[in-house]
């Protein structure tokens, strides 16, 4: 029997994004030559989903930000943007880690470094992400969109570079690290090692505000003025030497800020209201400070200038919401980048066909807790796409409106697994259409209208007021 389990799924994260082409050759673009897109359209359509394509299209940070303690003036930390070989040159400079051949490793070490593999335990490059031997992924190379539509659990682990353990020595067990080179070397560091990068930490104390690690997309719909800027925490001991905390280490950086290098992605952007004119000064500056933001708070007086949030902003609006976006920050994205109105509808054709049956494959995988769909069942969800086309946007063709047709999908996967059948059928996909009406649709059935369960509910408790008088 047929089911959506032989669809392939595309590898690009761009090509999960169906009948929206025009937004996508967009996207490309912009990750390619960084600049912001401004998404105009329906909900439903696919503009958090575009948004999330693009930033896994960019390269990872190269970044780390950190803010330091600044002996002479604590209120004002000092700010440190590093590298990756910066980072790595300032360890090396006060200790040099002892390089260890393979067989000194422990397996379990070898397996989160790269080296050895999972399945069946050969040890290869660290380069090579599969294994020569059994054909097994030793590792990923990076999360891509992909992961959150792939549902495993023999998952491959993903690749460390450094690996904290124990190890014993002198007949004592101690705490070590084991650490690769990008040459392929694995460094150890025994406790003396990390007592002595320890003591180097705290003779200059830092708090990593954006590591290297960090993720490239970064959503801050209807973010807080707090969550968009960040903040200073406060400290109720107001920076005693012994009991309380130091200034630098209340900083707490915002959405704007952990974008840097990525992706903001801000859906119902006009509803931030003012908030948009600190958009727009970061997006022209590529950098915005971090100030307390309780005028009775103990960070109050706290500042970091020049904190970098270089970022491709994406915002997403629906068309009656335009006239409401800020002009100067409207004006700031189309200066440096496009505005793109998404379809609601896609023509009825094979090669569109086979995109939406695509969709329904991707959304089960997605969901990961019910069965793939029949093919009966499969022409059923694409009937109902064309229906919901010509009903809501008077359109012929299928409706681009994917959100709620993914839900139709999971109600009829959750009616399956009532049924413990092992593949969704044209029956329960019916079933979910009767049972996913909206709440007018529900009130118009059983009272004529909407108004009429309205004015339902306020005679029963007109009724009940009465009672309680007499």
């Amino acid at each position: 029997m047929w089911t959506t389990s032989e669809i392939a799924i595309p590898s690009n994260p761009l090509d999960f994004i169906i009948g929206q082409d025009e937004a996508v050759s967009f996207a490309r673009i912009a990750a390619k030559q960084r600049r912001n897109l401004l998404l105009v359209g329906p909900p439903g359509t696919g503009k958090s989903l575009i948004a999330q394509a693009l930033a896994h299209l960019l390269p990872r940070p190269l970044q780390e930000v950190s803010v330091l303690h600044n002996p002479s003036t604590p209120e004002k930390p000092i700010l440190e943007v590093r590298s990756q070989e910066q980072i790595a040159s300032e360890a090396k400079t006060f200790h040099e880690g002892k390089i260890v051949s393979l067989t000194q490793v422990p397996f379990q070490v070898l397996e989160r470094l790269g080296f050895k593999c999972k399945r069946c335990g050969l040890t290869s490059d660290v380069n090579a992400s599969v294994c020569p031997d059994c054909g097994a992924d030793k590792y990923k190379k990076e999360t891509t969109l992909l992961d959150e539509f792939t549902f495993r659990f023999d998952a491959p682990i993903k690749l460390e570079k450094t690996v904290h353990t124990t190890i014993q020595k002198n007949g004592r067990e101690e705490r070590a690290a084991f650490e690769r080179s990008d040459d392929g070397k694995i460094f150890l560091y025994d406790g003396e090692a990390l007592a002595k990068i320890e003591k180097e930490r705290q003779r200059k104390p830092r708090k990593i505000l954006l590591s290297l690690e960090r993720k490239t997309f970064v959503q801050a719909t209807s973010a807080s003025e707090t969550e968009l800027l960040g903040d200073v925490k406060h400290d109720p001991y107001g920076g005693h030497p012994k009991i309380g905390l130091q200034p630098f280490e209340c900083i707490v950086p915002g959405a704007v800020h952990e974008a840097h290098e990525g992706v903001l992605f801000i859906d119902e952007l006009s509803t931030l209201g003012r908030l948009q004119k600190f958009i727009l000064t970061a997006m022209q500056d590529k950098q915005f400070p971090i100030t307390g933001k309780n005028a009775s708070s103990t960070g109050a007086s706290v500042r970091v200038d020049s904190v970098p949030c270089d970022f491709i902003l994406v915002g997403a609006i629906n068309t009656a919401e335009v006239p409401s976006l800020l002009p100067a920050l409207r004006s700031r994205i189309t200066g440096n980048g496009y505005e793109v109105l998404l379809k609601a509808t896609m023509p009825e054709n094979k090669q569109n066909k086979e995109k939406l049956v695509q969709f329904i494959a991707q959304e089960i995988r997605k969901d990961g807790k019910i069965p793939h769909a029949d093919k009966q069942a499969v022409e059923k969800i694409i009937s109902e796409a064309k229906n919901r086309a010509k009903q809501i946007d008077d359109k012929n063709g299928y409706t681009l409106r994917l959100r709620e047709l993914s839900g139709l999908v999971k109600l009829a996967g959750d009616l399956a697994v009532s049924e413990e059948a092992n593949a969704i059928q044209a029956k329960h996909v019916e079933q979910a259409l009767e049972r996913s009406k909206t709440i007018e649709e529900q009130a118009t059935e059983q009272y004529g209208s909407l108004w009429k369960t309205q004015a339902s509910d306020y005679s029963t408790k007109k009724r009940k007021n009465s009672t309680d008088v007499v």
